[in-house]
């Protein structure tokens, strides 16, 4: 099984790149999906949650209030390593339950925006990074995600720097196009280097 790590800075366009993935024949795990599984309602994850940062981060139906922590953790390093202190282990234990389900000739693609941050990418044999510009970032994150613009800066401020994701790389994709266009990308490194590679390593192990 070939391990692939994807990541990027929020809104470069890595939803996209990780549906193409899927669509040409890899298992995806979404760290995010994974994430807001661990801290549902009636789940440990929860409670520690609601134990480090009090009653208020919960909505009036029980479940998590994102907002609300969000408006906590953000800009504050120490509470955001505390959230991540709960949250990340518990993610990487969902994550390998279900890494434990691939088929050992398929290509497994875990979706982990915070990849760098949580120093994983020694976990994986290929890591993807996707790209786009700052500015570009910024507007998508305000046009469609409607956030303010002092916020959409705080999240890109607090993850990685391109160069970080750089440094780990294997290949990085620049969302600098259209979406076809880097969906082609996408199609064109499953075909000259993730499928190589996995059958290179399968015959490395004798499968």
């Amino acid at each position: 099984m070939l391990k692939v790590g994807l990541t990027g800075g929020i809104a470069a366009g890595k939803s996209l790149v990780a549906r193409t993935l899927v669509d040409c024949g890899a298992v995806l795990i979404d760290a995010d999906a994974l994430a807001r599984e661990v801290v549902e309602p009636g789940t440990a994850g929860l409670a520690a949650v609601v134990d480090a940062f009090g009653p208020q981060v919960l909505a009036a139906d029980g479940t998590l209030d994102r907002p609300a922590l969000a408006a906590i953790v953000f800009g504050n390093e120490e509470k955001r390593a505390a959230l991540n202190s709960i949250v990340h282990p518990l993610v990487r234990a969902r994550a390998a339950e279900l890494a434990a389900q691939v088929p050992e000739d398929g290509i497994l693609v875990q979706d982990i925006p915070l990849l760098v941050e949580t120093g994983q990418a020694g976990n994986f044999d290929f890591v993807l990074v996707v790209e786009a510009p700052v500015e570009e970032r910024l507007a998508r994150m305000v046009r469609d995600r409607g956030m303010k613009p002092e916020d959409a800066r705080a999240r890109i401020d607090a993850q990685a720097t391109a160069e970080d994701r750089a440094a780990v790389a294997h290949a990085v994709l620049e969302n600098t196009g259209t979406p076809e266009e880097l969906v082609e990308a996408v199609q064109e490194l499953w075909r000259s280097r993730l499928v190589p590679l996995n059958h290179e390593r399968r015959r490395a192990a004798g499968g």
